[in-house]
């Protein structure tokens, strides 16, 4: 009984070695195919990075020139979501700038281009169903702070008169 355990163990073990073997020579054989096929496709060139310079005009721009923000992004669409670094992590896009100013022109021609929308727009814009909805999602949402360390309800009441409701929901929520 002893011998049928013992061959039996051996036979297992030389069955589980031949399968893990089997395994990584077949993995290697999967991998060396996969290499074969990334060398044969030819690699898409990605485009130069944005000029720094333009970037951050751009998104000055997007602050308060309705013009210069036209004139740029017709020039450079990929200047759309292009992001500056004002210092120490204080990232903005253009369509921030223009949150933050209560610029409504220049943020819904932003958006109807494709940029990327965040909350503190939304509550400038006067989105009160889009501000709800995040900020019953995450609720921590409500003291977030936009570029420059600007508040929701700022940016908010920058919205005016379009944007009282969401001032009024901010309110209810404590903020101040």
């Amino acid at each position: 009984m002893a011998t049928s355990q013992t061959s039996t163990r051996r036979g297992f073990l030389h069955t589980a070695v031949v399968s893990v073997t089997g395994v990584i020579i077949l993995g290697d054989a999967v991998h060396a195919q996969q290499e074969k096929l990334l060398q044969d496709k030819p690699v898409k060139q990605r485009p130069e990075p944005l000029k720094p310079e333009f970037v951050r005009e751009f998104v000055g721009a997007g602050h308060a020139k309705f013009e210069r923000t036209k004139e740029m992004l017709a020039e450079i669409p990929s200047l759309l979501n292009a992001t500056w670094d004002w210092g120490g992590g204080d990232f903005e896009m253009a369509i921030g700038g223009a949150g933050h100013m209560g610029n409504r022109e220049i943020a819904e021609y932003l958006i109807s281009k494709g940029a990327r929308m965040d909350i503190f727009v939304a509550a400038m814009l006067g989105k009160l169903e889009i501000v709800r909805a995040m900020i019953n999602a995450y609720p921590d949402l409500k003291t977030a702070r936009g570029p420059h360390g600007i508040s929701l309800l700022t940016h908010a009441q920058k919205g005016g008169v379009d944007a009282a409701t969401v001032v009024e929901y901010f309110q209810t929520l404590g903020l101040r």
